[in-house]
């Protein structure tokens, strides 16, 4: 399984970015996605989770600025980000939880995109 991640840039504060994440290989169903985030000196924080369902979960921080959505026929995970601030800097990784055709769980994760916001 492979989540290829995109969509990461350098991004003036208030400015917004979307980051989309493409999910292939033996996938039989996939229920959690989700994004996650890593600055510099700091462990790694959830940012956003979505079910399978559509339902969906977000840190404190990103409240209101955010919003994940998934397209389950594509198996693309999505993250609009608006209103950014200088402490959204940051690699962003999805990851993925399912099922392989041989009933394997799975927990996937993507390469990380790096996320920049700077005057």
């Amino acid at each position: 399984v492979q989540l290829q991640a995109s969509g990461g840039g350098l991004v003036q504060p208030g400015g917004s970015l979307r980051l989309s994440c493409a999910a292939s290989g033996d996938i039989l169903s996939i229920n959690n996605m989700g994004w996650y985030r890593q600055a510099p000196g700091k462990q790694r924080e959830m940012v956003a989770i979505i079910t399978s369902g559509g339902i969906a979960n977000y840190a404190d921080s990103v409240k209101g600025r955010f919003a994940i959505s998934r397209d389950n026929a594509k198996k693309t995970l999505y993250l609009q980000m608006n209103s950014l601030k200088p402490e959204d800097t940051a690699v962003y990784y999805c990851n993925l939880r399912g099922i392989s055709s041989s009933y394997r769980t799975l927990d996937a994760w993507g390469q990380g995109t790096q996320v920049t916001v700077s005057s």
